[in-house]
């Protein structure tokens, strides 16, 4: 429609911001009730969908698990790399969006629980150096391998019947 103000230039609706809040706290109920498994979690799902179904304003759910991880656990040097990685896997599924393969979300995604801790120790190589990054991702990896095969599977299993409801919900409710 000329004149319309595009979606991504107006100003976040009320419905906008209740929806993204809800699908953040969602992120932080659901790993907190898969908590007993190690490190296998529904986080990089659900990332990878909002980026996918929802564009760069979701972030705003991203960054509310952020906040809620730190507002419970607490602030260290292990969530503050929660204020980058979970913007790499979400850029990376920006960047893939159009991707149709179930087999490809699921290597996107288990490639990611795989290089997590390496991803993280970008925090210890800033405040301890080389050797505190190095040893902190070395003694991290059987929880990457866990992380990268329990993302690996539940994207395979769960990224296109999820997209497709939130796209056609998308489409649906959201013109």
């Amino acid at each position: 429609m000329p004149g319309s103000i595009p979606p991504t230039d107006r100003r976040l609706s009320t419905r906008e911001l209740a929806l993204y809040s809800m699908l953040g706290a969602l992120m932080f109920a659901l790993k907190t009730a898969m908590a007993q498994l190690p490190n296998i979690e529904p986080v990089s799902l659900i990332v990878m969908l909002l980026a996918v179904c929802f564009g760069r304003r979701s972030l705003i759910a991203v960054y509310l698990y952020v906040f809620l991880e730190i507002a419970v656990w607490g602030l260290g040097l292990w969530n503050l790399a929660y204020l980058y990685v979970w913007l790499i896997l979400f850029a990376a599924a920006r960047l893939l969006r159009r991707m149709q393969s179930p087999a490809g979300w699921a290597v996107l995604s288990g490639c990611f629980g795989l290089l997590f801790g390496g991803l993280c120790a970008g925090v210890y190589l800033v405040t301890g150096g080389w050797a505190a990054a190095l040893s902190w991702w070395v003694a991290g990896i059987p929880m990457d391998l866990m992380h990268g095969a329990g993302n690996f599977v539940i994207a395979l299993v769960l990224f296109q019947p999820l997209r497709r409801r939130l796209d056609a919900a998308v489409k649906n409710n959201w013109k």
